[in-house]
This record gives structure tokens, C-alpha cells and sequence, in this order.
């Protein structure tokens, strides 16, 4: 079976850096968007298996992206990270919610649960 794939939209090139190093040493795919604008193109251009998603983008805020995502692409999970308030975050719709700062296996262990939790649900 082939590593699941990844995107990890994050504007901080250290934390995407971070992060794609991490799940890719998981072994997962891993591709990545330094804002929101060229994640929804990616997405469009070929889904992934789950979105990694800041919510304080350049372009397109995550929280637009995330909105796109429920309409047109709804099996697409989504671990978002952030620095917001958890109160901002309290009505998304997704799987896992880390708040910065957060240690890479923990958004690691955020990718196999939310990926395992789909797998159990689909089959």
C-alpha cells in the first residue's frame, strides 16, 4: 500500500520544514503550502489523504480553506495547528486541534489517530 499523503499548509517555513521532516520520517508523503491560495490549488489539483492546516494564512486564511474543504471535498480530515485562543477554534469541524507550541510527534500521533479513525470509518 502507498504512504498516505500529506499537504501541510503552514506559513512559517521553519514549522513546515519541521513538520514535513517529522511525518515524513512516519513515513508518509509529504507536500506543502506556504499559504492558503496555492493549498486550495493543490487540494484541487490532487486531494490528499489529510490536510495539515494553520488557520493564520497569507492569500486565503486557513479558516477559508478549511470552509472550502467541507464543501467541495468533505472525506478530506484536517489536524489543524495554530496559535490561536482554543475559544476561536471551538466550532471547526475537524479532526485534531494542537495548539503552538506543539513537539512534532505530537502532530505525528495527531496524523495516525485522525488517519486511523478514517480508515476504521471507511472499511
Amino acid at each position: 500500500m502507498p504512504a498516505e499523503r500529506i499537504l501541510v499548509v503552514e506559513d512559517n517555513d521553519d514549522l513546515r520544514g519541521l513538520y514535513k521532516i517529522a511525518l515524513r520520517a512516519a513515513g508518509f508523503q509529504v507536500s506543502q503550502a506556504s499559504d492558503g491560495l496555492t493549498a486550495l490549488r493543490a487540494i484541487e489539483a490532487d486531494a490528499p489523504d489529510l490536510v495539515v492546516l494553520d488557520l493564520n494564512l497569507p492569500l486565503i486564511s486557513g479558516f477559508e480553506v478549511h470552509r472550502e474543504l467541507m464543501h467541495h471535498v468533505k472525506h478530506v480530515p484536517v489536524v489543524v495547528v495554530t496559535g490561536l485562543a482554543p475559544e476561536r477554534t471551538r466550532a471547526l469541524n475537524v479532526s485534531h486541534v494542537l495548539h503552538k507550541p506543539i513537539m512534532p510527534e505530537a502532530l505525528v500521533r495527531a496524523v495516525v489517530d485522525c488517519l486511523a479513525g478514517r480508515r476504521s470509518a471507511t472499511g
